[in-house]
């Protein structure tokens, strides 16, 4: 990836609050923003991932002949 594409990208996360950067003379660091990816986690991929572990916890029970 060129360098000016990775810069582009930075700069998208960035608008998107995704990530935070920080200047320090010429340098420019970025940091991973968990808060906004958290919310992410919580509104779409939560709701799916109990579904699931629900349906492992009930096969578990199924094929061990535990009937809690």
């Amino acid at each position: 990836m060129a360098r000016q594409s990775a810069t582009q990208h930075l700069g998208i996360l960035e608008d998107a609050n995704l990530i935070s950067t920080v200047r320090r003379g010429r340098e420019k660091l970025h940091f991973i923003n968990p808060v906004p990816l958290h919310e992410v986690y919580v509104r779409w991929v939560h709701k799916f991932e109990q579904q699931r572990l629900a349906l492992l916890h009930d096969l578990k029970n199924e094929l061990e002949g535990d009937k809690n």
